[in-house]
């Protein structure tokens, strides 16, 4: 019986004896739609915030913008999305983010 793992970078890798063999190479049209991503890092730079800053605005562990920023792991779904509007108008996600809803 084969073991596979789908890796969060898209790979699949088997599993034998403890340790993970590639399948398959990663297709270059993964690699282009990453960096087609706004890089994390230069919109964390762009709005002077620190790692710890700009993971506390988005609501995530510090160590997901590290990941994120070394390339281990890159965003998905409503991250992804979030990060692509924070691109064209930080100001208004932070502040949007930032308020407390209010009780009905």
């Amino acid at each position: 019986m084969q073991r596979l793992r789908l890796k969060a970078d898209g790979r699949i890798v088997e599993l034998r004896d403890g340790q993970e063999f590639p399948l398959a190479p990663k297709l270059p049209a993964e690699t282009a739609s990453v960096a087609s991503q706004p890089a994390v890092r230069d919109l964390r730079r762009r709005a002077q915030l620190t790692q710890l800053e700009f993971a506390a605005k988005l609501g995530v562990p510090v160590e997901t913008i590290r990941n994120w920023e070394q390339g281990k792991r890159a965003p998905r779904g409503p991250a992804r999305a979030l990060l692509a509007v924070i691109a064209h108008a930080p100001e208004t996600v932070f502040a949007a983010l930032s308020s407390e809803p209010t009780a009905a």
